[in-house]
């Protein structure tokens, strides 16, 4: 079942690797079937030179796993956390991608600081709070996905589709699995810029007259970003 998720988030899982956003088996993906509610997601701890369609592990909203001989990923319960406050995500993914992780490492938001950034993400992509001793020893990948929803909100979790995980790492999510990676590789280019924009000591904030023109050519109402199909 699912068959064609699952190649889709195998090849999203893959597509991290592809684009130097994880090292070793230090991230996953996973997408949401919009029929059934389940989840296909990345297996743990399974190295990405032998992954295959096979491997990827069905899930239903609870964590049950449906279908698949191995164990779903550790980030399972905060993905579930996700799709279940954000029903407009279809896929969700997570890295260590290396400046977007010094960022959450460091506790700070990215500011919005140019047009790439406002091409992408209307705002500053937030950074959590740490999660107490308590969140950490009892439900810790539950606990991650609820401080996820504490910061972003659920109003519009496309209009900043990711967010830092302060002393961990990023989470970015969009409409399928391919939308989730292309976020992830975007957030990772603008954090990279964004690195080197601070200690050019620039610290204010783009204009907010020119963040609305640059998100909105692409993803507002009236976006005219691209071919017309």
């Amino acid at each position: 079942m699912l068959d064609e998720l699952k190649k889709k988030v195998l090849q999203a899982n893959l597509d991290l690797k592809t684009h130097g956003l994880i090292v070793r088996t230090w991230g996953n993906a996973s997408g949401r079937d919009s029929k059934t509610g389940l989840i296909v997601i990345k297996p743990s701890g399974v190295s990405y030179k032998t992954i295959k369609v096979s491997d990827m592990v069905v899930i239903d909203l609870e964590g049950k796993v449906v279908e698949g001989k191995l164990k779903p990923s550790t980030d399972a319960p905060t993905h579930l956390h996700l799709y279940k406050q954000f029903p407009s995500v279809g896929g969700i993914v997570h890295t260590h991608s290396t400046y977007a992780t010094a960022w959450a490492q460091a506790g700070k938001d990215i500011p919005p600081l140019g047009t790439t950034h406002a091409d992408h993400f209307y705002g500053a992509v937030p950074c959590t709070r740490k999660l107490s001793a308590e969140e950490i020893n009892e439900k810790y990948e539950s606990n991650t996905g609820k401080v996820i929803v504490e910061r972003v909100g659920v109003s519009d979790p496309l209009a900043v589709p990711a967010v830092l995980v302060n002393c961990h790492g990023p989470f970015c999510w969009g409409l399928g699995p391919e939308d989730a990676v292309s976020n992830a590789i975007a957030l990772e280019e603008i954090a990279r810029i964004a690195f080197y924009t601070v200690l050019l000591e620039k610290r204010d904030a783009i204009d907010k007259v020119l963040l609305d023109k640059h998100f909105g050519r692409k993803h507002g109402k009236g976006k005219y970003y691209g071919q017309t199909s």
